[in-house]
């Protein structure tokens, strides 16, 4: 006869109570990390083709305005830019380089241009053919005058947003003007008659704007820089007028003082004053 089992007394503990805790880690297609790439995803296709929409709802002249807002430092940058030394050494803001959205860079031929649409690669290489045919016929002018030669490097012609500009850049040995005058040297003369015959063939508007260094003027003297690059503009178109361009081409002429400095670190370097003759597009 088996032996009784002893019965629990009130006094003796209660059995130990064990908690398994199992942690559920979600792997392969079960995880969460997949929603937030494809969240990604979505938000990028909505841009892409609200992108699309715009380029196909909007115009040349709004899309032009749209790209210029969203680079005021690059239009800036190459609006105010004096180009690089030697014969006519300005640059274009079709130059192919490290900026974002530039000519330089290729396209697809797949993307549906709206009808009204002006522009493209078509009209591109047409204002750099524009470009290059102002340089070489300025260069023969400059190079088949020896004493026009020597003043190559004060010529700086620059494609920009408005139109294509050609600066007449003073330095230590050349100057447009007489000191401290209006009045044109003997050189800077001639030098707008070979102007005159590049500019004169070519359609646009003309506009001059004076540009003076950061001299001070002595005490008792009633002009001043802006009187001075205002009166050196106007001294340009007089001169380019005799010289045969029509006088209704003319849209505006302007003096900014030493406000717009070809060289900001030295605003009293001669080479900050200039002569900017800008051929409206």
């Amino acid at each position: 006869m088996a032996a009784a089992k002893p019965a629990k007394g009130k006094n003796e503990p209660p059995a130990p109570i064990i908690v398994k805790k199992v942690t559920v880690v979600a792997g392969g297609h079960h995880g969460g990390a997949w929603k937030v790439a494809y969240a990604d995803f979505v938000t990028a296709m909505m841009a892409f083709f609200l992108l699309l929409w715009l380029l196909g709802a909007t115009t040349e002249k709004q899309r032009k305005g749209i790209a210029d807002y969203f680079t005021p430092t690059l239009v800036k940058l190459k609006e105010q830019s004096a180009g690089s030394n030697g014969m006519l050494g300005g640059s274009s803001i079709t130059d192919a380089d490290n900026y974002p959205n530039r000519a330089g860079q290729t396209g697809t031929k797949a993307m549906t241009i709206p009808r009204d649409t002006t522009g493209g690669p078509k009209e591109g290489a047409e204002k750099i053919r524009r470009v290059q045919k102002m340089q070489e016929r300025l260069a023969a002018k400059l190079e088949g005058n020896p004493r026009l030669s020597k003043l190559a490097r004060q010529v700086r012609l620059i494609d920009t947003a408005e139109g294509i500009r050609i600066d007449l850049v003073d330095d230590a040995d050349f100057s447009m003007f007489q000191l401290g005058t209006t009045v044109l040297t003997p050189q800077a003369a001639e030098l707008l008659g070979a102007i005159a015959a590049t500019i004169g063939p070519e359609a646009g508007g003309i506009s001059i704007r004076g540009h003076t260094d950061a001299l001070p003027w002595r005490g008792g003297i009633g002009a001043n820089n802006w009187s001075l690059s205002a009166g050196r503009a106007e001294a340009t178109r007089q001169a380019l007028i005799g010289q045969g361009i029509g006088e209704d081409r003319f849209r505006k002429i302007e003096g900014v003082a030493d406000r717009e400095p070809l060289i900001r670190d030295k605003p009293t370097d001669p080479r900050n004053r200039r002569i900017s003759i800008l051929l409206m597009r």
